[in-house]
């Protein structure tokens, strides 16, 4: 529904031409679309970025500077990228946040206020959200907890068809739809994502979000891409677990990714350091939107555990 209202309708009422760059992957086809039929507004996933980011000089050939905005929705944006689209491209990436059921964006970073990297924003004018602890009281600000939305609000879904406990199941306190998204809000009213309830990680009575330890991985300049899950374990119940891709011109050895583990260790707190650091060809991704898929690589761990070859 979102989706379909701003990226097809709204730009059809604007008499805006809209563009999609299709196929594989690679930096060159983007830049040149972008160059060539002079875009204004871009569009994408953090993936994407993350993605064109790795690829470096491939940039210095193209000039974009027809772009006036760029904004980013899927998944959460890692400060390293929005650093990256100021100094490479000149424009800083507004991060955003909606969902399919909530017909609308809902938590935004407007064009002209102080972006604070990290941060999807603050609630758009009109909209009320509040972080919730486990039986639907509103935290301290700073503090994690379940992002939601006060109702009523008029682009929520009215049910989910054929599973009426699955829709109550979002509205189970009163005057509050709940996201499944972990996160916490600050004084001054950014909303800073955590992670999806379920990909939350429990290590030693610890919860731990991926995202930060994703951010701080990627920081590195060996890795491209990250994606951190909880791996079971018989001691701690689980452990922070990293699978990576290493940029070009890097080659995984013992002596690499010890310094990887000392890096996240040396920038975090010490129990977000991964304990494990597995090396990838490629992370699973939706298709559409190139989410990285947590659940397929818990779901690998899991099948190891099941065989026997739990740690």
């Amino acid at each position: 529904m979102t989706g379909s209202v701003y990226g097809l309708f709204a730009p059809w009422l604007n008499r805006a031409t809209i563009v999609i760059q299709g196929g594989r992957f690679k930096a060159e086809d983007w830049y040149k679309l972008i160059a060539e039929l002079k875009v204004t507004i871009w569009y994408s996933a953090p993936t994407a970025f993350r993605m064109l980011l790795s690829q470096g000089d491939v940039l210095k050939d193209y000039d974009l500077s027809s772009l006036r905005h760029i904004l980013s929705v899927g998944e959460p944006l890692n400060p390293e990228v929005i650093y990256w689209a100021w100094k490479a491209l000149g424009v800083r990436i507004h991060d955003t946040w909606w969902m399919t059921e909530t017909g609308a964006h809902l938590i935004v970073n407007l064009p002209g206020e102080k972006i604070k990297p990290g941060s999807m924003g603050r609630p758009f004018p009109g909209v009320e959200v509040g972080i919730l602890d486990e039986v639907g009281n509103v935290v301290p600000r700073g503090t994690p907890g379940q992002l939601a939305v006060k109702t009523p609000w008029p682009g929520l879904m009215k049910e989910i068809w054929g599973n009426k406990d699955k829709f109550d199941s979002y509205f189970k306190y009163d005057g509050w739809y709940l996201s499944g998204d972990l996160a916490y809000q600050d004084e001054d009213d950014y909303v800073f994502f955590q992670s999806r309830d379920d990909d939350m990680i429990n290590s030693s009575g610890e919860r731990i979000g991926p995202f930060e330890v994703e951010s701080k991985l990627i920081e590195h300049e060996a890795i491209q891409e990250a994606g951190v899950i909880g791996k079971p374990d018989k001691v701690r119940g689980e452990i922070v677990k990293g699978f990576i891709v290493l940029r070009k011109g890097f080659k995984e050895t013992p002596e690499l990714l010890e310094e990887i583990r000392i890096f996240v260790r040396n920038n975090l707190a010490a129990h977000l350091a991964p304990k494990e650091i597995e090396v990838m060809a490629e992370l699973p991704k939706t298709t559409i939107s190139g989410k990285i898929l947590r659940r397929e690589l818990k779901q690998m761990e899991i099948e190891k555990v099941s065989a026997g070859n739990i740690v």
